[in-house]
């Protein structure tokens, strides 16, 4: 049965191939893959989106749960008529493609997880739940500047400051409420003790500085998906879409064009 999308959502449908879903992160856009999909859409036919609450898509009121954003996700490739298709997601996009993988195996073919979460620690956990009580209270001006220094290296903010101010243009322009619902869902779920029941192959990336995403959590992510490979992305923080897109698609491309690999 298909799926009924519980709100409308923007989206974009580009290229030609294999296809690739391509999920963004919390007070992002799907703007945010821009150099990602330059570099792809020769290669593949690549589906992003805006999440619910976020761009252009209907700004539903919270709350909102782990399982709202991967139906919303099934509901687009019920209307676009896709069976299934690769995912990659970034940060919440890395939880909402887990959970994909783990509630719709048979929508999933290979999954590249990307500043991903998984086995936050209790302090983790409790800080990112603050960052969410701030976003509830403030909105984004209350933890952008902070924000901006576990996103960015500063080479990279010193050198671009045209993509820094949009992507402090874009999180301030974000729906308060529907930001800090979207938010508690990026602080609260951790799927880490799911991550056995994930059988598709799967390429984990995350910046080697990466604070919030951190190389620990990869290694888990890494460890308890039995069909996965780990990508440390020298150098970078947390925003790798933005400071290094051309890596993170030629890691994509290779990723996603090599032949389908048995259990390790």
């Amino acid at each position: 049965m298909a799926a009924q999308a519980a709100c409308s959502l923007n989206l974009e449908v580009v290229g030609k191939g294999p296809r690739l879903a391509l999920v963004h992160g919390v007070g992002g856009a799907m703007q945010n893959w821009d150099g990602v999909v330059d570099r792809l859409k020769s290669r593949f036919e690549l589906l992003r989106y805006d999440l619910r609450g976020h761009g252009r898509s209907e700004k539903r009121a919270g709350p909102y749960t782990l399982s709202d954003f991967a139906a919303d996700h099934v509901a687009l490739l019920d209307e676009l008529g896709w069976e299934c298709a690769h995912v990659a997601g970034f940060s919440l996009g890395g939880i909402i493609a887990q959970a994909l993988a783990r509630d719709y195996p048979a929508r999933v073919d290979k999954l590249v997880l990307i500043s991903a979460i998984a086995g936050r620690t209790e302090d983790e956990r409790a800080r990112a739940q603050a960052r969410a009580n701030a976003l509830a209270e403030g909105g984004a001006d209350t933890h952008l500047d902070a924000a901006l220094d576990r996103w960015f290296t500063r080479g990279f903010q010193a050198a671009h400051p045209e993509v820094i101010e949009e992507r402090k243009r874009q999180a301030a322009a974000q729906h308060k409420a529907c930001y800090a619902a979207a938010y508690h869902v990026l602080a609260n779920d951790d799927l880490a003790d799911d991550l056995h029941r994930i059988r598709h192959e799967t390429l984990v990336m995350t910046g080697e500085l990466d604070a919030g995403s951190t190389p620990r959590m990869a290694a888990l992510m890494a460890e308890r998906i039995p069909n996965a490979s780990l990508q440390l992305l020298p150098g970078l923080k947390h925003s790798v879409l933005l400071e290094a897109p051309e890596l993170i698609a030629s890691r994509i491309e290779a990723f996603l064009s090599s032949p389908h690999q048995g259990f390790h």
